[in-house]
């Protein structure tokens, strides 16, 4: 019996013994070119070409047994010369695979290591609808290509599924679906069934579909299994069942696929006609993407970056959010050189107010990853938007009462000063009101406005905290204790 395999291990050895391989190749390379330095000889021996492509072969065979997205992980975790090496090793049949598993960002440096001809070989082994999903990477003669090699029928669903902005049910969905007649019985279905070489990934829902290809109805396949093959389709699909719109955005779709447990699901047209169908593991993929780029936006970068790209290309990626940060660095050092005289005559205000401006930064990230996530979710309405407004306000409110007054009592502590500790306080409520309705008000505004609300905001917030901060409590420091 074969022992029980573990995926996450595996792609790991997987990984360490090409890392390896890899090693050993560049040390025979190295060799040689020492040697020749030494000896003058013009090129490698046949014994040591020999032992060069022994190793190649054997990182060949590893790889050839790995499913794509193992294949796809390893090219992603190794830098740009070895990966191209790697990648030149794997079968051409599995070229299109892989290109859909790794990352934007190291896709391109495949694609660019590839001419059109492979491109077009690579392309043509996939689905209409996972064609569609690299033809943004892909040189535009390329595509013309690909159309004309592919089928009528496929070269239609291709057609169709790039005219689906991204981020639609219709730019996720796929083509490849059973589908059958309600006017005839089970066992009909299970003969034809049984013609199929195989069943589509993820079908666990047949489509019941007039002659005008209208959507009727849904007979899950272990009602299929379980029914006197003499019953008529019509009598045990279901009428009542999700559906989407290929025009319906696909985050309220995953949502859906998440509140009623969907493995996979039909899109329909806006005359009701069947076009595709959604699936749990496009959903599962949406969702990783998805998250990805908010971590990524959340961090100041604006697009998916190779961990192995030039410092040239990686510069580029970072330095818009790094260049606001600096803006706003300078608008914080420009109120506190309003207070300079202040800070002079007390130097404990200089100690003090990084503790009012960090504290409010942190509350305002608090609510902004709040506010985020349940605008991604589709739960604030205008009905509710006031009452959060007037809850965070509240929390903010009593959370500045209690850690203020901690903060208070520290700074009479160490200073001796019931005033400054009583200022400390004050600033600390107040600011952390301010954290709290911009932490609202910015990804609320910029959901309103068409944008992404995870972009940019915590980098905000933070901007307006820390002047804010260091604001309120200078002033209210200049205005009681100096």
């Amino acid at each position: 019996m074969e022992p029980d395999r573990n995926a996450t291990t595996d792609v790991h050895d997987a990984l360490e013994r090409a890392t390896a391989l890899l090693h050993r190749h560049d040390a025979l390379v190295d060799l040689a070119v020492d040697a020749a330095g030494e000896t003058g000889a013009p090129s490698p021996t046949p014994a040591e070409l020999a032992q060069r492509q022994a190793v190649l072969e054997e990182l060949r065979a590893m790889l050839d047994p790995l499913h794509p997205a193992d294949v796809a992980y390893i090219l992603e975790a190794l830098p740009l010369a070895p990966r191209l090496v790697v990648w030149d090793l794997v079968k051409a049949d599995r070229d299109g695979d892989i290109l859909l598993e790794v990352s934007d960002a190291v896709r391109e440096t495949l694609i660019e290591h590839m001419d059109d001809h492979e491109l077009v070989a690579a392309t043509g082994q996939l689905e209409a609808d996972e064609i569609a999903d690299l033809a943004p990477d892909l040189p535009s003669e390329v595509i013309e290509d690909v159309f004309k090699l592919l089928p009528p029928e496929e070269r239609e669903q291709l057609r169709e599924a790039m005219s689906y902005s991204e981020g639609t049910v219709g730019a996720l969905m796929d083509f490849d679906m059973v589908q059958i007649r309600e006017d005839v019985t089970l066992e009909v279905v299970l003969r034809y069934l049984r013609r199929l070489d195989e069943l589509p990934d993820h079908t666990d829902l047949l489509f019941v579909v007039d002659r005008a290809e209208q959507l009727k109805g849904l007979v899950p396949i272990n009602r299929l299994l379980v029914t006197d093959p003499d019953v008529v389709v019509a009598e045990v699909m279901t009428r009542d069942f999700v559906r989407f719109n290929a025009d319906d955005e696909a985050a309220d779709a995953a949502a859906a696929f998440e509140r009623y447990d969907l493995v996979s699901a039909p899109v329909v047209d806006d005359a009701g006609a069947l076009v595709g169908r959604m699936t749990v593991n496009a959903v599962v993929d949406f969702m990783r993407e998805k998250t990805d780029s908010e971590m990524l936006s959340a961090g100041g970068l604006r697009e998916d970056e190779d961990i192995f790209a030039s410092v040239w290309k990686s510069v580029q990626n970072r330095w818009a959010w790094l260049a606001i940060n600096l803006i706003t660095a300078f608008a914080a050092s420009r109120v506190i050189g309003l207070f300079e005289g202040s800070i002079g005559k007390l130097v404990a205000l200089a100690a003090l107010m990084p503790i009012v401006a960090g504290i409010g930064g942190n509350s305002g990230n608090q609510t902004t990853t709040m506010i985020v996530r349940a605008l991604a979710l589709g739960q604030i309405t205008r009905a509710n938007a006031s009452k959060l407004f007037i809850k965070e306000l509240s929390v903010s409110a009593l959370n500045g009462l209690i850690w203020g007054g901690v903060v208070g009592i520290f700074a009479f502590v160490i200073y001796h000063n019931w005033q400054l500790g009583l200022v400390m306080m004050m600033a600390m409520v107040l600011n952390l009101l301010l954290a709290a309705f911009m932490g609202v008000l910015i990804p609320m505004a910029m959901d309103k406005m068409g944008r992404d609300p995870a972009v940019g905001s915590s980098v905000m917030i933070t901007a307006i905290t820390d002047s804010g901060g260091f604001f309120i409590f200078l002033g209210l420091a200049t205005l009681f204790l100096v």
